[in-house]
This record gives structure tokens, sequence and C-alpha cells, in this order.
């Protein structure tokens, strides 16, 4: 096998015995002849495209089938099969809509073994590795595109189960898969493809947006408890809102209190969640933490998309999964969007004995989204006027494993009085319980919500900008991020996308991109990685003097 998608890939260069995530390389290589299925299906989706036939099936499997290599989503093998041959079946159904056109393309024509381990062996031929020679730089902006691109699926799956679809987001997955194909791009029309993912990563956020407010409505500054009611108990991770709701609907009046983990904090913030009286506070931390936070919880456990590591202890008897999450020997809960029945999760959390008794730890503030921020616009825009606010930070991104994360703590506990931090995604969980104080009653620590609230970031600093009459390069903002998988690489693009410069990257830059690439991003992007919180604090706030 070879895997080096994640930031924390064995040696900063890549997996090739099994994946530092736990994948083991049947997996690693069924993911990757997904992947050559999926260049196929695109190739032929792309010319139907062209050609006026669209159908939102292929959109919607696509973007599935995508998330489902994503770090830390589907470890169960059984399951990459069905969607291999699917992939086919559509790719055919397609092409019967277009007679007369031809594929040369070999992926258009593959046709996949009948059984798990024939197609273990025809992956053999269809390796994502980098390349050396003339052909590194598009390797890896190919590689860029690609990783940006499962990140991409992974908000317009979450956005589809909303509701909210836009074929253009699916059109530009044909045309980057495509392309990959074709081969007919160069270096200059690779990083116009892979700023183009950026592009539409946008979008798909934006939609993703749109379905999470427009259905359980605006998140407001909300305390979350980090202690525990007595009683039986659930936990959910992941970040699926819908998955979530139903849950809570099921589980209501059963004497159960449901509670979060990882990057569903956020979700305590949503109004529609919220008015669930036994949803009732956060236990835990990042989802690298879940082998030793796990078997301690009393009660059932639900994962519900990315972040799911080997089950540690007695967490093999209480865990579920369910929509793309899977792993071996793991009862999945089936069904998509709302069609779905949580019962087993739910007997099993009556089963187990519960917390024996109330305990206080406390409690953190979530839910500052982009209608909270602009709801006080001119008290923030009062406090920078009147020197009050100095310096804004967005501290983002993932969490990880990996030495070297402790950098994003001690940056934040050194930000000055005078500053406050915005932040988003499991990479808070380094800082989410730190005591900052406030402005002006304006908290200096910032909760926007999951990676997959980025958006709401965004329009922030967008709104800032345009308060202020200047660009956002020029407000007095600084970004440092963390990355860890895929979905921080699409947002990542995002941000160049939209021109933003002097972004600070760590813990370590991504082994899929050459010299020459990361050479680009300086030039154009003047991205960096970080030193360490004493340096990078003094180049920031140096210069914003």
């Amino acid at each position: 096998m070879f895997c080096y998608q994640c930031e924390q890939t064995a040696k900063g260069q890549g997996c090739t015995i099994q994946g530092v995530c736990g994948k083991p390389p049947e997996v690693a290589a069924l993911q990757d002849l997904l992947t050559y299925a999926l260049k196929g299906l695109a190739v032929v989706a792309a010319e139907a495209g062209k050609q006026g036939t669209v159908d939102r099936e292929v959109g919607r499997f696509a973007s599935r089938a995508l998330f489902s290599t994503l770090t830390n989503v589907d470890f169960d093998p059984q399951r990459f099969p069905p969607m291999i041959t699917k992939a086919v079946e559509l790719r055919e159904e397609l092409k019967a809509k277009l007679p007369g056109v031809a594929f040369p393309q070999d992926a258009a024509n593959f046709q996949p073994g009948e059984s798990l381990e024939v197609m273990v062996e025809q992956a053999k031929d269809y390796p994502l590795a980098p390349a050396e020679g003339e052909r590194a730089d598009i390797i890896a902006l190919q590689h860029t595109t690609l990783f940006g691109l499962r990140g991409l699926a992974a908000y317009a799956d979450h956005a589809a189960i909303l509701g909210q679809e836009d074929d253009a987001v699916y059109a530009y997955i044909y045309e980057a898969l495509a392309a990959m194909v074709n081969d007919e791009l160069d270096l200059n029309g690779w990083v116009g493809m892979t700023l183009k993912c950026g592009e539409v990563n946008l979008k798909a956020m934006e939609l993703l947006d749109a379905g999470n407010t427009g259905t359980y409505g605006h998140p407001e500054p909300t305390a979350v408890p980090l202690g525990h009611k007595a009683g039986k108990a659930i936990l959910v991770s992941g970040h699926d809102l819908m998955d979530l709701e139903l849950l809570l609907e099921q589980s209501k009046d059963k004497g159960i209190y449901v509670y979060t983990h990882g990057e569903m904090l956020p979700t305590h913030a949503y109004p529609k969640l919220k008015a669930y009286e036994h949803f009732y506070g956060h236990y835990g931390t990042a989802w690298q933490n879940q082998g030793k936070e796990f078997p301690e919880f009393p009660g059932a456990i639900l994962m519900t998309t990315n972040c799911i590591q080997k089950p540690k202890g007695d967490t093999t008897e209480k865990i579920f999964t369910t929509g793309l999450v899977g792993w071996p020997g793991v009862p999945h809960i089936a069904g998509q969007g709302r069609d779905k029945d949580f019962s087993p999760v739910i007997d099993k959390a009556l089963e187990l004995p519960g917390f024996p008794s109330d305990e206080d730890k406390g409690s953190v503030l979530c839910g500052f989204g982009r209608n909270a921020v602009m709801g006080v616009a001119d008290k923030v825009i009062e406090a920078v006027k009147g020197g009050a606010i100095k310096h804004f930070f967005l501290v983002a991104g993932c969490d990880g494993a990996k030495p070297g994360r402790n950098y994003y703590t001690e940056f934040v506990e050194k930000t000055p009085a005078d500053t406050v931090v915005l932040t988003l995604a499991c990479g808070k969980f380094r800082f989410f319980d730190k005591q900052l104080g406030d402005i002006g009653g304006i908290p200096r620590l910032l909760d926007v919500g999951q990676c997959n609230d980025a958006y709401s970031a965004i329009q922030i600093a967008v709104a800032l900008a345009g308060a202020f009459g200047v660009g956002v390069n020029d407000l007095p903002l600084s970004m440092v991020l963390s990355w860890y998988e895929q979905k921080a690489c699409a947002i990542l693009l995002t941000l160049l996308h939209l021109g933003i410069k002097d972004i600070r990257l760590g813990p370590s830059l991504p082994a899929f991109i050459t010299p020459n690439v990361l050479q680009v991003l300086v030039d154009n992007f003047n991205i960096m990685p970080i030193t360490t919180p004493d340096e990078d604090l003094k180049a920031i706030l140096g210069e914003a003097a």
C-alpha cells in the first residue's frame, strides 16, 4: 500500500505497511480501486453533462463514494466492493444514454472482479503514489486536487442529506476526476484546476451552511456543561446534525441523556437541537483521544461521520456506526437521511449502567457563528476603532496525535489580552476550555463551530473587511491553521481561491506537495509553516504594528 493523504502519514512521507490511522492494506487497495472506478464514471458523466444529460443520483453517489475514502471514515473492506460495482453500473447506464459516443480511456471501460480478493489484486495496477522527474509536480497537483475533492465531497454529502444540492458542484467533481484520466492539462492547467477545487468547495460549504441553519436555526451563544447527569447515557461523535436530531427524537422520554463528543460540541448551539431537554452536555475532547475516553463512557456510543478509531477495551460492546462510517465487526445503523432506526443504540444505552451521579465540571461557550458575531458587529468595530481590540487570530483546523500540536495551545495562551481568538473544528480542543476573559463583554475566545462551519468563519472575515472598507488581507487578522485530513485540504484551497495570504500552517506541511508546488504557494500566497508560538506572535504583531 501507499497512502500519504493525511498529516500523520508515516515518517512524513507515506504509509506503506499499514496506515497510521489503522487502515489495513486491503482497505487502502480497495479505496484506490474505487477512486479509479470513479474516474471512469466521471469521464462519462462529464461528457453526459456536456450533452445535457444530468443525473443527480450519479452526483450523490460520487460524493458519498469519495467521502468514504477520506481519512478515518470507513475501515470495513466489505463495504467497498459494492461501491466499486455501483460506480461501473452507473457509468454503463450513462453510456447507454450517449449512443455513438466512444470512450477510449481505460478507466471508462474498467471492469471490476467478482470478489473482494480479486479487486484487491486489481488495485495494484492503479496505485496513488508520487511521481518522479517532469511528472512529479503535475501528479502532486492532481493528488492535491483529489484530496481536496474528498473534502469537498464530504461537505456536498452533508448538504445533500439536508436537501441542499447544486449540479455545478457535481459537474466539477466529474471535471476534475476526468482530467486525471484524460491527462490533457499542463502544469498551469493543474494549478487552475486545484484552485477551482477551493472555489467549488466554497459553494459546497455555502450549501451545507444553508442546510444546517435552514433546518436547525442559526447557532446562538450557548454554555455547554462538561460534566454529566445521573442516568443512562448516549454519546454522539462525528459531524452529522440529522443523525443527532433523529437520535434525540427517538430517545426522548426514555430516561436517557445524550452527550456530544468531538466536533459534535457546536450542535448544542442550534435552537432546534438544544430544545430537547435530554440533550445535556459534552464529554471528552478530540477524535484522537477516543481510545481513552470511549472505554470510560458508561453508555452507548454512535459514530456519525469521519473520525472513528479502532475501538479499545469494552468499546466494541457499546459502539455503533452509521452513514459512511464503518469498522469491521461494529454494528451499523443502515439507512439514509431520515430513514434510520436508532433502537439498537437506545436499547444498548438502557442496558448499560450510565452515570451514577451528577458531576459539575464547568462549561464552555459555543455558538459564535456568523449571525451571532455579526449581531454584535457594531461593538466589535467600535472596540477595534477604539483600540480595545488590536488583532484577531483564527486558530482553527484539525487536531491529531502526532507531537507538535501543543504549539496551538501555547499560541492561544500567549495571545495578548487585547486580541480575540476565533476558532473552529476539532483543533480547538487544544484550548477550548481556556479562560481568556473578555473585551468589553465580547469573549476573547469565540467558537465558530465545526470544520463544517468554515463558511461561517469566512463570512465573518468578509463582513468585517466590508465594514472597515478594506480587503480581508488588510484586516488585523491572522490565520494560524492546523491540518490533518482532506476536509482541511479543501478549506485551505478555498482560502487560497479567495486570495487569502500569510497563512501559517502546521504542524507539518503535506507530503504530497513537491518543493516546486510549495514554492508556487509561497510566491503567490506567502503560505508558511508554523515555527514557535513566541516567534510567530512576534512576527504577526510586529507586522500588524
